[in-house]
């Protein structure tokens, strides 16, 4: 099992920048992939950005791409994602998420951090 706990969200400027953080625990060893995610309102849950749990290889969504940065902490074991420029249309509730290895998908999820961009 992995318990994540994001945080760092909370309302902004456009333009202006945030951190979220992601603390994982539990078997972290058995960690593959991180994954950030992001629902806005009346909207379906989508892909934000990855990063391999040894850091070696990330992805992003064409959307996000220039804007933000998914970094990992392994001794803390805390998955980072840097939002800069931000957009009204980024308001979301931002979720990470955990696919361990032999899995086919994420299977374990934190209970979401708000942001929410003013313009």
């Amino acid at each position: 099992q992995v318990q994540l706990v994001e945080s760092g969200g909370g309302l902004v400027q456009a333009g202006g920048s945030l951190r979220l953080s992601c603390a994982a625990s539990g078997r972290t060893d058995n960690i593959y992939i991180m994954g950030w995610f992001r629902q806005a309102p009346g909207k379906e849950r989508g892909f934000v950005a990855r990063t391999t749990w040894r850091g070696d290889s990330t992805g992003y969504a064409d959307s996000v791409k220039g804007r933000f940065t998914i970094s990992r902490d392994i001794a803390k074991n805390t998955v980072y994602l840097q939002i800069d420029t931000l957009k009204p249309e980024d308001t979301a509730v931002y979720y990470c998420a955990a696919w361990v290895t032999g899995r086919s998908r994420y299977e374990y999820w934190g209970q979401g951090t708000q942001v929410t961009v003013s313009s």
